[in-house]
């Protein structure tokens, strides 16, 4: 038995062409265009890169995007003061503060800080009360993409036992939350599993749709899944390889080699979960703005 791939890259592209014919329509009828602005604090490679990319992609959709750059040691109140600016600011429509930032700094508080309806990270208490309630609102976007992706391949939620292994606040919690709701992409019994599981290999065998965002690499194995299960591995790790010009590879928190012949569909590493979460991240951007300007 071999998976079928879930192409992360192709569904991401459908749902950031759709994006870009609305925000067309939309900025011909108001004469406004979606604003993305990203706060960096510090210098992590990783987050220049992200904020890059989610840059370069607000632009190719059509949509305005901004970086403000902030020092490594900027100290809270000025990071919240420029918050606090943008929250003010008629023509940003969503505010994203990259994460991590660095140790001095609160980002919970921060977070917190952010104007609700700028919210596009999905990550404001009131947005995580919405989720949890059933209502609409900006959903973080990793998960978004997830059950996005289950839609895109026809994979049956309703009824299903699902298991996400990892219990964060931008991914295990909500991820349990969207599996569970009512409806398309829903409507699955569900248990958040971690570190702390007892014979967590057993509850994840148990499991017809596993979401893996624990963070550790190839920690589930083939033989921790139910044959024909759906796998959606969220994590991206890096792990030495001197066989690699460059001393690494990427591998997610799934063995994908022993689990690809045992699951009925599964994500790679790269190109799996990761492309949907700047996707989804352009679509809340784009609803944010159709709320403010309508």
């Amino acid at each position: 038995m071999s998976a079928t791939l879930i192409d992360g890259k192709a569904v991401a592209a459908k749902v950031c062409e759709e994006v870009r014919v609305e925000v067309a329509e939309w900025v011909a009828k108001t004469g406004v265009k979606p604003n993305l602005t990203v706060i960096l604090v510090g210098e992590d490679p990783a987050s220049q890169v992200y904020v890059r990319n989610k840059n370069r992609r607000c632009l190719e959709l059509g949509m305005d995007s901004e970086m403000i750059r902030l020092a490594a040691d900027t100290p809270q109140d000025e990071v919240a003061a420029v918050i606090d600016r943008l929250n003010a600011d008629s023509r940003v429509h969503g505010i994203l503060l990259q994460l991590p930032t660095p140790d001095h700094i609160d980002s919970d508080a921060l977070i917190e800080r952010i104007s609700p309806d700028k919210d596009v990270d999905g990550l404001h208490p009131v947005s995580a009360g919405r989720l949890m309630l059933g209502l609409d609102g900006p959903k973080p976007c990793t998960p978004f993409g997830c059950i996005r992706l289950l839609l895109e391949y026809g994979i049956e939620t309703r009824g299903k036992r699902a298991v996400v292994v990892g219990r964060s606040n931008i991914v295990g919690k909500p991820m349990a939350l969207l599996l569970g709701r009512k409806g398309a992409g829903g409507d699955c019994t569900v248990t958040m599993a971690h570190s702390r599981t007892p014979d967590l290999a057993g509850t994840i065998r148990a499991a017809d749709i596993v979401v893996a965002a624990i963070g550790r690499p190839e920690m589930i194995t083939g033989d921790m899944i139910q044959p024909g299960a759906t796998v959606l591995d969220v994590g991206i790790n890096r792990v030495d390889d001197p066989t690699r010009e460059r001393g690494y590879r990427l591998a997610g928190d799934v063995h994908f080699e022993s689990a690809k012949d045992v699951a009925g569909a599964i994500t790679p590493v790269p190109g799996g979960v990761g492309p949907m979460t700047i996707a989804m991240l352009m679509r809340n951007t784009l609803e944010l703005y159709k709320k403010t300007v309508e």
